[in-house]
């Protein structure tokens, strides 16, 4: 059953890490949503390989429009948990308990929205000592699943891990 994701996504993401999790989820049928402060922009990955037209505006979406939600890496996730909205969104999110996939820096979404507490996680070395400190535990692997709704991987080296997993939790 295809599914409807929602991606949090700005300038300055890990190019890879939107792209290839982007094509498995678009090749498994899955609908992709792109998300950033305004629609209609087209927003750049920090190696300048990709760039994304962003769909929709934060304030034109709500969490009961999507199945799942998908958080790439890079600097993105950095500058968009300094706006509310957006650590608000994944806070209800993880309440509502629908997938939620975080890789490298995106995890750093969840830890300012103080989900992570009692959660299986991983992330990039540099927000390892963060994500303990949010309360989570934390295990340094290229892939956690953490209550069959949290897909955490480290970095691009773990891209295949982290679709594989991605996609049955998708299922």
């Amino acid at each position: 059953m295809s599914k409807k994701i929602a991606v949090l996504i700005t300038d300055l993401f890990e190019d890879s890490e939107y792209t290839e999790p982007a094509k498995a989820y678009k090749d498994a049928g899955h609908e992709l949503v792109t998300i950033e402060k305004e629609s209609g922009k087209t927003v750049t990955g920090k190696n300048k390989e990709a760039t994304v037209a962003i769909d929709k505006g934060i304030n034109e979406v709500s969490v009961a429009d999507f199945d799942a939600l998908f958080i790439p890496g890079g600097f993105s996730p950095d500058i968009l948990r300094a706006d509310d909205r957006f650590v608000d969104f994944v806070r209800k999110f993880a309440e509502s308990k629908k997938p939620i996939m975080a890789i490298c820096h995106g995890p750093q979404l969840l830890i300012n929205a103080e989900v992570l507490k009692g959660r299986d996680v991983t992330g990039f070395k540099s927000i390892q000592v963060d994500i303990k400190n949010a309360g989570a535990t934390l295990h340094d692997k290229e892939v956690v699943v953490c209550g069959g709704n949290l897909v955490t991987s480290r970095s691009p080296e773990d891209i295949p891990a982290f679709n594989r997993e991605s996609l049955k939790v998708l299922k």
